[in-house]
C-alpha cells in the first residue's frame, strides 16, 4: 500500500506532537510518600528519579528494613502517578489523525 501525501502529512505531524508531549512529560513531575512523608521520592513524567528524602528521624541503624520498606512504597506511589501522568498525556495524541489501525 502507498502512502500519499495526505497520510504522509498525518504521520509527520504526529511525530511532532509527540516529540512535544514528551518534552512536556520531561516537565511534569509526581510525588510519593511513606511514613508520613518521612519519606517522599519525586519522579518526572518521563519515570526518572528527580529526588529522594528522607527524615533524619526515620534513619535507625538498629531498622534498616523499615526504611527499605518506606523507599520502596514512596517510589512505587510516585511511579503509578507518573504513569498516569503519561496516560493523561499521551491520550489524546492520536486524536484527530485519520490513519489506518490507529483509532
Amino acid at each position: 500500500m502507498k502512502m500519499n501525501r495526505d497520510m504522509m502529512r498525518q504521520i509527520q505531524q504526529m511525530q511532532s506532537k509527540l516529540a512535544k508531549a514528551q518534552e512536556e512529560l520531561n516537565n511534569l513531575t509526581a510525588e510519593g510518600s511513606a511514613g508520613g512523608a518521612a519519606v517522599k521520592v519525586t519522579i518526572s513524567g518521563n519515570l526518572e528519579i528527580r529526588s529522594l528524602k528522607i527524615s533524619p528521624e526515620v534513619v535507625d541503624a538498629e531498622d534498616v528494613e523499615m526504611l527499605e520498606d518506606m523507599v520502596v512504597a514512596a517510589f512505587n506511589e510516585a511511579l503509578q502517578k507518573a504513569q498516569a501522568l503519561q496516560s493523561e498525556h499521551m491520550a489524546g495524541l492520536t486524536s484527530g489523525l485519520n490513519l489506518p489501525g490507529m483509532r
